[in-house]
Formats: C-alpha cells, sequence, structure tokens
C-alpha cells in the first residue's frame, strides 16, 4: 500500500477535560521539517514582479469583448502591458491619497481591472478587501464599515448598489474608480455622496500626468481581508499576509515537481469562479508565477461552454454544481445514441477504468478507447484540459469517477478554507485509491483529528475520526476585529475548521461530517438546517419542511445513522438554491452516505 503521508507525532488520550487528539500528519516532501521557502519570493508583488522581468511578452490576462451583440474571441494583455496599468493605479492612487495600510475594496466580477486594482494594491502595501459580485447592499455596507474602506474599485453593474441609500457606509469612501465608465447620474449621486468618481480610463489618465514610485510591502503586512459568506449574522473578515500567499504559492511548486507533467507558459486557466474566493485567488497567482494564462468567463456560467470552445483552457477549476452540470449533460448526450453505441461507450469506460484501478496512468490506461469514444468528451471542453480541480464541497464518488475516465485529463479535488489560504489537502493525479477523498496533507501545514465527544468521533477509534484541525505556514492571522472568534478558532496554534474527518491507512483525509449542523451544497455555500425549516415553516402552503442535500455531499451522515432512516423527502424551495422536485422521494441508505 502506497503512503502519501507521514505521521511526525502520536496521539494522545484527553485528559484534564482537554479532548483526545490523533496523529500530527505532513506531507511527505516535509517528513524532516518544513522545506525552505524560495528566498527571492516574499511576498505577492513578488509574484507578480518577479514574472514580469522572466516573461514580459507572455499572455496573462484574457477578456471576450462584447462587440456587434454578441461575444467576440479573446483579447489578451501581456505581462508588460499589465504592469504598465498597475503602474498607473498605483500613481493614481497615491495622488488620490493613499498611503500603505490603507483598506481597498474591489467589487465585480473577474476581469482584468479586478487583477490589475489588486496588483497595485500588493504594489503599493495597501490591504486588497475583495467584495463577491453577488453580494446585496446590506452586506456590501457592512464590509465597507468593517474593513474601514477608503477606496473602492466597482464594475459597471454595481455602482447602483454602491450607491444605494440601504449601502450607508458608502459614505466613508473617498474615491470610487468604475472598472469602465460611468453616467452622468451616477456621477452626480457619488459626488452627492461625498466620493469622487473615476471612469476607468480617467484614473489610468490621473497616473499617467502623476508619476509615483511604488513602496513594496514586507512579508509580515496584511495583503488581504477576505470576507468569507458564514450562514448567519454579519460575514467574518480572514486576515492573510504576504508570506502567507507566497509560501503557499513556494508549497505548490514544491508539490507540481513531484510529478511527470509540468506546467508550462503555454497553460491557460478559464477563471469563473469569483476571485473573491481563495481558490480562485491562489489559482491566478500560481499561474502568475509560472508566467501562464488566465482568461475570464463572459459572465453566463449557462454559456460556460462558448468560453470553454474560445478559449481551449489547460485547466478548469470549479465546485461540484459546475462538475455535476458536465456530467448531466455527457450522461443526456449518450441517452440519445443508438443502443448499440451505449453498449460500446459502456464497454470502453469499464476497460479504461479496470485498468486505472490497477494502477495504470489515465492517458496509458486505454488509448483506444480515448481515441473511439472520450477524446469527444474531451473536445466538448475546448480540446486541450490537462487538469481538472474541484473544490469548495465534496463532489460524488460517481460523478468524480466517471470524469476521471471520461474527460482525459487529471481530475483531483482538494480541502481547505480562507483560513487556511486555499487547499490543505490535495488529491494526487492518477491515484485512483483518492477517489472520494481530498488528498493528503500540503506541503507547508500539519494536520491532526480532535475528538468530538458529543458525536461520537474519536481520533483514536479504528477508523479514526474527528474534526480536522490544520496548523502550519500557511495559515490565517487572524478574523478582522474580532480576537474572541480568533481565540476560539485558533487554539494552541490549531486552527480548528469544524469539519468531521477520518484518515485513512494510507494518510489520505476524507471529509464525512461537519460539527455544527451546517452543510455545504454543491455551489460551495453554507446553509444552516434548522434555520431553513424554521423559516419556511411561517409559509402557510408548507406543512412539514424537510431541507436536505444530496447523498453524495455525505453532509447528512450523521442524521442517517443515528435515526436509521431509509428514506428522506427532499423538498427544493422555488427561489432558493434548490431545484429539485419537492414531491421526489430519494431512495437512501444509511451505508451509502460513509
Amino acid at each position: 500500500m502506497k503512503i502519501f503521508a507521514a505521521q511526525v507525532e502520536e496521539g494522545k488520550e484527553g485528559k484534564d477535560g482537554k479532548p483526545s487528539v490523533g496523529p500530527v500528519y505532513r506531507n511527505l516532501l516535509a517528513s524532516n521539517g518544513f522545506p525552505s521557502v524560495d528566498s527571492d519570493l516574499n511576498t505577492a508583488w513578488d509574484i507578480f514582479s518577479m514574472s514580469v522581468q522572466k516573461y514580459p511578452g507572455n499572455r496573462m490576462l484574457g477578456w471576450r469583448p462584447f462587440v456587434d451583440g454578441k461575444f467576440g474571441p479573446y483579447v489578451w494583455k501581456t505581462y508588460k502591458e499589465v504592469y504598465e496599468e498597475v503602474l498607473q493605479i498605483v500613481s493614481a492612487l497615491r495622488a488620490s491619497g493613499a498611503e500603505p495600510g490603507c483598506r481597498v475594496g474591489i467589487y465585480g466580477a473577474n476581469c482584468p481591472q479586478w487583477v490589475e486594482a489588486m496588483e497595485a494594491c500588493n504594489a503599493l502595501s495597501l490591504i486588497c478587501v475583495p467584495l463577491y459580485d453577488t453580494l446585496g447592499p446590506g452586506a456590501v455596507n457592512f464590509i465597507l464599515d468593517h474593513a474601514e474602506i477608503d477606496f473602492v474599485f466597482v464594475q459597471d453593474k454595481k455602482v447602483k448598489e454602491l450607491l444605494s441609500p440601504d449601502c450607508r457606509s458608502a459614505q466613508r469612501l473617498r474615491v470610487m474608480v468604475c472598472f469602465t465608465s460611468l453616467t452622468a447620474e451616477q456621477k452626480e449621486m457619488a459626488v452627492q455622496t461625498g466620493i469622487k468618481p473615476y471612469s476607468w480610463d480617467e484614473f489610468l489618465h490621473l497616473g499617467k500626468v502623476n508619476e509615483m514610485e511604488i513602496l513594496p510591502p514586507q512579508p509580515f503586512n496584511i495583503c488581504t481581508i477576505m470576507y468569507t459568506s458564514g450562514t448567519s449574522g454579519d460575514p467574518k473578515g480572514v486576515v492573510l499576509t504576504h508570506e502567507t500567499i507566497a509560501t503557499f504559492v513556494s508549497g505548490v511548486d514544491l508539490f507540481l515537481d513531484q510529478f511527470e507533467d509540468k506546467m508550462t507558459v503555454d497553460d491557460v486557466y478559464l477563471s469563473f469562479l469569483p476571485l473573491a474566493h481563495i481558490l480562485d485567488r491562489v489559482i491566478e497567482e500560481y499561474f502568475f508565477r509560472r508566467g501562464a494564462s488566465v482568461g475570464y468567463y463572459h459572465g453566463d456560467l449557462n454559456a460556460l461552454r462558448d468560453d470553454l470552445m474560445e478559449l481551449k483552457p489547460t485547466l478548469l477549476a470549479g465546485v461540484p454544481r459546475v462538475f455535476e452540470k458536465i456530467h448531466e449533460g455527457i450522461k443526456k448526450a449518450l441517452e440519445e445514441l443508438r443502443p448499440l453505441r451505449r453498449r460500446i461507450f459502456d464497454a470502453l469506460y469499464k476497460y479504461k477504468l479496470a485498468w486505472m484501478n490497477m494502477g495504470y496512468k489515465q492517458r496509458e490506461a486505454s488509448p483506444l478507447a480515448d481515441l473511439l469514444a472520450f477524446r469527444k468528451v474531451k473536445a466538448r471542453l475546448g480540446g486541450r484540459l490537462r487538469l481538472v480541480i474541484s473544490g469548495g464541497a465534496p463532489l460524488s464518488t460517481e460523478v468524480e469517477e466517471f470524469l476521471r475516465v471520461t474527460c482525459c485529463a487529471f481530475l483531483v479535488q482538494g480541502y481547505g478554507l480562507t483560513e487556511t489560504c486555499g487547499p490543505t489537502t490535495v488529491c494526487f493525479p492518477d491515484e485512483m485509491c483518492m477517489v472520494g477523498t481530498v488528498g493528503p496533507v500540503s506541503v507547508y501545514s500539519e494536520l491532526r483529528l480532535e475528538e468530538v465527544p458529543e458525536m461520537g468521533y474519536s481520533p483514536l477509534d479504528d477508523p479514526p475520526c474527528g474534526e480536522v484541525c490544520v496548523r502550519g505556514k500557511t495559515l490565517f492571522s487572524g478574523y478582522y476585529k474580532n480576537p474572541d472568534l480568533t481565540r476560539e478558532s485558533i487554539i494552541d496554534g490549531w486552527f480548528h475548521t469544524g469539519d468531521i474527518g477520518q484518515i485513512l491507512p494510507n494518510g489520505v483525509v476524507k471529509i464525512i461530517d461537519r460539527k455544527k449542523n451546517l452543510i455545504k451544497i454543491s455551489q460551495g455555500e453554507y446553509v444552516a438546517l434548522e434555520y431553513l425549516e424554521n423559516v419556511y415553516c411561517v409559509a402557510p402552503i408548507i406543512e412539514d419542511p424537510q431541507v436536505n442535500v444530496s447523498c453524495s455531499s455525505c453532509a447528512m451522515r450523521r442524521r442517517h445513522q443515528k435515526v436509521g432512516i431509509l428514506e428522506w423527502s427532499c423538498w427544493f424551495i422555488p427561489g432558493t438554491l434548490f431545484t429539485c422536485s419537492a414531491t421526489k422521494l430519494y431512495p437512501l441508505r444509511a451505508e451509502e452516505c460513509s
């Protein structure tokens, strides 16, 4: 049996009111201590500025302009072109009164302007505060006030939200820069609120006529405050330093060096997860590190296939719902085939899967099956895909196995939080023993399980189960302006994630439950079940709400096992993220939820 993690400390029985803890695990590359970090890579600004020197003419940021009523082919900016605009933004910010340590909000969908604003923050030692483009005035109002944001870069579609009467904290803003342009009415509203408004071109021009030097950050400086959505109450601001992000990027370098397939400057990432989400942020940082290209989707997830065919990416990352849709689309296409062709597809699928389960690499398991059947699946994903990453919530074993076989690319799951600066575990490509798991611990992290007696989980049992706790060099500094919550979450240097994990004999981690009665749906959002039940009970048309998600997420494992439910009525309320019929019964056996 292959071992994928090193045990560096023994577990301990609980005493004096303290819970039992399991053994401490590290990545095999860190079994004798964490490796040295690249001495030239100390901040997020180093990641970008070093690549500008190495790869000035490489394509960096791409987008699809809207011309004549439709989206055209991708247009690109090189590393040098992006750098020059970043310097103009830096000069404009300094001319507007920005000083190191000021908080700068970025509110809108992914686009080159988003990244240029972020890199300007890095160059000037400002603190970048991303705001999800799905946030309404209430959440925006809270974050503007809580983070004490002075300057904001905003998408044209979000200016209305920002200047809404419900967003009272906008009055504290000094400067607002639109990704494109502002209407005369919007400018007037901003001026009346006390904000100096700029279109994108106006702000770049301000920088051109007021050239000033950059003020690069130190490793210990705060790079970003990322607000997590949470389940109720106010969002939590996760503080990440420049050193934390640079260390994570160094860890990815070391991790990928183990494998034959190397990343190159020709790799292309299709970005559609929000840049305010830690997974997309760290993937883009790593692509910038390697001088590779990032192309942004045109804004409509339902038409994502158009972007795939136009961009032809080599890396795709998303939440499970995206891959479930891909799986459903392929299955639907198969149903339309003649019975004989379906049987041939099924036979080729089983044949290739069998060889992969015996240890053969995906590309070597059955070239004939790839040629006859699966190259068509790869073509539907652009034709050049080499790696698929699923994160944000558990991906069902069925979908993961199917895509590993049919998409002719590596597919891996990972597990992490904003607090861990992205993936703290990640699967290995071509290791079928990791299907249904989230892989071993990452290079600069340590992981252990802690007893949860009220739920019956012990890290000293067989199999060892408990709350996943993480320690290491890529951990957040704390929650902004919330020392009590920081002390509650980080105990003796260990961050308590709230997720229940199981460590397999080969050192691989499997997420099986949630400590609090929350579940994370396939879109990556948390849902509190009792809260939903209480809300929908008020509606006169609902007599007995029962809220659940698909069995594949394993989020209801403990409830199923404890009450012996064999069948669960799934209610999906119109207007929410749930989409299925409220009357359909899904057969469910408790043992299937393991």
